[in-house]
């Protein structure tokens, strides 16, 4: 799920600094990144990007798989990328999605859109 320009980065990265075990290694450098550690290195990241909003890791893995279901993936892939088990912990995430749910076209308008449409036509 990397993009090539991430994977490019992340590649440099590994060239220029060569960690021993861990890509990203906490401290000490033998055990990995703590999550307080990610907590702090997002906060930072926001502070430095001018962003004020309240937000947590979980809420960009939240946000990740709300825009996945927006596009219309399919919710079991999410599942699939999210390592979740149990498609219903992935259910969760669609009644966020209202985007969706709002700009679907119902059938009786898709009707009337035709309607409209032909009765436009025959006034041509």
């Amino acid at each position: 799920m990397l993009s090539p320009n991430l994977l490019a980065l992340l590649r440099d990265y590994w060239r220029v600094s060569r960690p021993e075990g861990w890509l990203f290694p906490g401290k000490p450098k033998i055990k990995p990144l703590s999550p307080r550690q990610l907590n702090r290195a997002f906060t930072s990241a926001k502070q430095m990007a001018g962003i004020k909003k309240a937000a947590t890791l979980h809420t960009l893995r939240h946000s990740f798989a709300t825009h996945l279901l927006e596009a219309n993936m399919d919710v079991r892939v999410i599942q699939v990328l999210l390592g979740h088990a149990k498609l219903t912990t992935t259910a969760r995430y669609a009644h966020v999605a209202t985007k969706t749910i709002r700009s679907t076209v119902r059938p009786y308008e898709q009707i009337k859109l035709l309607q409209d449409e032909n009765l436009r036509r025959g006034l041509e």
